[in-house]
């Protein structure tokens, strides 16, 4: 889950070079072979999916469409420009996603600050309707002739004696068995292919969302959206697609308290906030809906890549979705992996170096940004949830015994 409504822009990518043109591409029949096989069909895999193919590389992006529900997310002002190096055309956002005009905080103060994207050089951002976004990536992948496999999950990496893999891509109740030169796993926080390659996830939370979505009112033609500090956590509202109002709070899973999956309960906490709060008068839970829960702490796989795999992504980096840069962070990230190996592919020894070092920088850049912002908040500092997060190592690694409670 992402947001861009944090007190700060996000924008901690440096500009790059994309490198890859758009030359002729014969067609290309079904194959059982494959340069390389991507697992996960959101903006990570998408990405990688598409550099590869543009590249000349044979490609089998597989879509499990499933995993943890995709609400609530946004796309900040500068993703304009991973998505123009990706080749996707960005005037479909504005007619298929709310425009995101504005970001509201009430962050260090109980006063409301507002931020308009007016001044921003890459225009306003959009609210998504995640769905609607992911297809349009796979759109652009299967333009680029790769092949797109729906409600397919990849399993079973082994490797093959003549080089490679072989795995098993199942889908619609079949089997089939693939070969490919490399796999890239961008199947999100739980890194099934990585760590099944010897890779290891480090968690250094235990921060989880639990969202209610809201039916829609007049605020909600305004496009802005708002986070505002809690004493044991934050929360964050914004209009959402199809029309109706997220509300999410943002807790760590040992201070949320009894019963928040309870619609009622889930309410009196809202009711408690001062401007989350006021957005919410008037409305109530869209029929058949409840609080649900979903995994948003900061993660690391170590390795980042090993020898015929790379993972990209949450499977890769994972971000608090307080620093709106999830999907940024995903596009940026997918984009990379497809380049790194398509160096490899072209007899580039350092390629996966290269890789780790560009998503380490991202990765300190926004471990360092991220106690800035919790610092800021000083109304609460005693309570746990913010002295975790206010130590010059931020929260730190969590030991294996003691993230037995995080959500996956």
């Amino acid at each position: 889950m992402t947001t861009a409504a944090a007190p700060t822009d996000g924008r901690t990518f440096r500009r790059y070079d994309a490198g890859l043109g758009d030359g002729p591409y014969a067609d290309r029949c079904r194959t059982d072979q494959y340069d390389a096989v991507v697992a996960g069909g959101g903006p990570a895999g998408a990405a990688a999916a598409l550099t590869l193919a543009r590249a000349g590389r044979t490609v089998l992006l597989a879509d499990a469409g499933s995993g943890p529900p995709k609400t609530g997310e946004s796309l900040v002002p500068a993703a304009r420009l991973l998505l123009h190096d990706l080749g996707v055309d960005i005037r479909s956002l504005d007619a298929d996603h709310r425009p995101c005009r504005a970001t509201l905080s009430a962050w260090g103060s109980p006063h409301l600050h507002r931020t308009d994207f007016i001044t921003d050089p890459y225009g306003h951002g959009w609210h998504l309707d995640r769905p609607a976004f992911d297809r349009l990536l796979r759109a652009a992948v299967r333009a680029h002739r790769a092949e797109v496999a729906e409600r397919a999950t990849v399993t079973h990496p082994a490797p093959h004696h003549g080089g490679g893999w072989q795995v098993t891509v199942c889908a619609d109740g079949t089997a089939r068995p693939v070969r490919c030169r490399w796999l890239v796993d961008a199947t999100g926080r739980r890194a099934a292919l990585a760590t099944r390659c010897g890779a290891r996830r480090h968690r250094y939370d235990r921060l989880v969302a639990v969202h209610l979505r809201l039916t829609a009112g007049p605020a909600d033609t305004e496009g802005a959206s708002l986070v505002e500090s809690a004493p044991d956590g934050w929360w964050y509202t914004a209009p959402h697609n199809p029309a109706h109002r997220l509300v999410t709070y943002f807790t760590d899973t040992d201070l949320a308290p009894p019963g928040l999956g309870h619609t009622r309960t889930y309410l009196d906490r809202l009711a408690a906030t001062r401007h989350t709060a006021r957005l919410a008068i008037g409305r109530s839970p869209l029929a058949g809906t409840a609080p649900r829960r979903s995994a948003a702490h900061t993660a690391r796989l170590e390795p980042l890549a090993g020898e015929g795999w790379i993972a990209a992504g949450d499977a890769a980096i994972a971000f608090d979705p307080l620093s709106s840069q999830g999907i940024l962070t995903a596009l940026y990230s997918g984009l990379c992996a497809g380049q790194a190996i398509d160096a490899r592919l072209r007899g580039e020894a350092d390629a996966l170096d290269g890789y780790a070092e560009r998503l380490g920088e991202t990765f300190d850049a926004y471990r360092y940004g991220h106690r800035q912002i919790h610092i800021g908040e000083e109304r609460w500092r005693s309570r746990p949830f913010w002295q975790r997060r206010r130590s010059p190592e931020g929260p730190g690694l969590l030991a294996h015994r003691g993230a037995n409670d995080l959500p996956r």
